[in-house]
């Protein structure tokens, strides 16, 4: 197919993973589809596009947010925005995109507006259980809100389509990979804490292993994703404890240490929901409780009422209270078991290709203004 018969899609994310992961998702299935795609984001986002496919344009745009910097920088936050819009509709008049995708931060506003704009066939993806500020602008704009957690609080009136979160091919070629229970031979834990909030992880999650009976302890090998700042804290901590540990600021074979583990730590963003599902594996969320809208707790109910997950709240996260759950899953391998059917059970797989046949068909449609 000559290249400049290719659709163009557009994706548009802001600067973390919970935004920037599911877009890698659709961005390498469109690819394959006979696409092409450009990635809108801002310098933040761009540290997270080593995992996009090269042929992946990536294209950096003004953009700012109300929540960082001091009046100066807020009272230029329009002026920045408005920058970034009316740059991405230039780029838009000399390659015009069949599909616009928002997947939320304040990086997707001007690829959006300019959309909006120009009268382009536009939609957004919405990973968590509660609209982000940005969705929440553009909701009623777009011709479509796909979901990635059900359900999820809407404006009325929005034409919505359930498709669940899309996880990275590395992500999706592990799928239901059989579990191994726990038992009397090695064992792996995989922490991670997320963007936002690993650092109570890195309080809590070493002293509460390390309380763990030696019977189980000394069969354990610990993943745990800590800040830069931290690292090196929980390193010895673990170290001194005499336990076996891989202590990173990130991991970026995730996926594979994931399948390996009996056990799963995490914050519940929705990405990382998404993940555990897919793949199938028992684990302890414990939701960030300063999200917006606490949509960390609704991003975990699907799977702790399932059965698939244990949830503490952050009020209630202790030494001990973490202990006795790590200790109730991997003491009980028929439990543990139980528990990785119960996550496959509300994993959904298919979200990617779902999420690709609502832009295929977006762009069969007449643009709406």
């Amino acid at each position: 197919m000559p290249e400049q018969k290719q659709p163009l899609l557009v994706i548009a994310a802001g600067g973390t993973g919970g935004h920037m992961f599911p877009a890698q998702a659709l961005a390498e299935l469109m690819l394959r589809r006979g696409w092409r795609v450009k990635l809108s984001t801002d310098a933040r986002g761009a540290r997270y596009t080593g995992g996009f496919p090269h042929s992946v344009e990536i294209e950096q745009v003004a953009s700012a947010t109300f929540a960082r910097g001091g009046v100066m920088a807020k009272l230029a936050v329009p002026f920045r925005v408005a920058q970034g819009v009316l740059s991405m509709a230039v780029n838009m008049l000399r390659d015009r995109p069949a599909v616009v995708i928002g997947f939320g931060g304040y990086p997707s506003i001007p690829a959006l507006g300019a959309a909006l704009l120009m009268g382009r066939p536009r939609m957004i993806h919405e990973q968590n259980g509660v609209l982000g500020r940005v969705n929440q602008i553009f909701a009623k704009r777009v011709n479509t809100v796909a979901c990635g957690t059900w359900p999820t609080a809407l404006p009325d009136g929005v034409a919505v389509v359930h498709v669940g979160n899309p996880v990275r091919l590395s992500v999706h070629e592990r799928a239901g990979v059989p579990y191994i229970p726990p038992g009397n031979y090695p064992m792996s834990i995989l922490v991670i804490g997320g963007s936002q909030g690993a650092r109570i992880l890195s309080d809590v999650v070493p002293p509460a292993i390390a309380a763990l009976p030696m019977e189980v302890l000394q069969h354990l090998r610990i993943s745990h994703q800590a800040r830069d700042e931290d690292g090196e804290r929980v390193a010895t901590y673990y170290a001194e404890h005499g336990i076996n540990a891989d202590v990173q600021p990130f991991f970026h074979d995730i996926p594979t240490r994931m399948s390996e583990a009996q056990l799963v730590i995490s914050r519940s963003g929705a990405s990382s929901v998404a993940d555990i599902s897919v793949i199938g594996r028992p684990s302890i969320l414990i939701p960030f409780a300063a999200a917006t809208g606490d949509h960390q707790t609704a991003n975990a109910r699907g799977l702790v009422d399932a059965g698939g997950a244990i949830s503490i709240p952050e009020s209630k996260l202790s030494v001990e209270s973490l202990s006795d759950s790590i200790l109730a899953v991997l003491d009980n391998p028929a439990g543990a078991l139980q528990m990785t059917q119960a996550a496959l059970s509300v994993g959904r797989p298919d979200a990617a290709s779902d999420l690709a046949a609502l832009v295929e068909e977006l762009a069969e449609q007449e643009p709406r203004t």
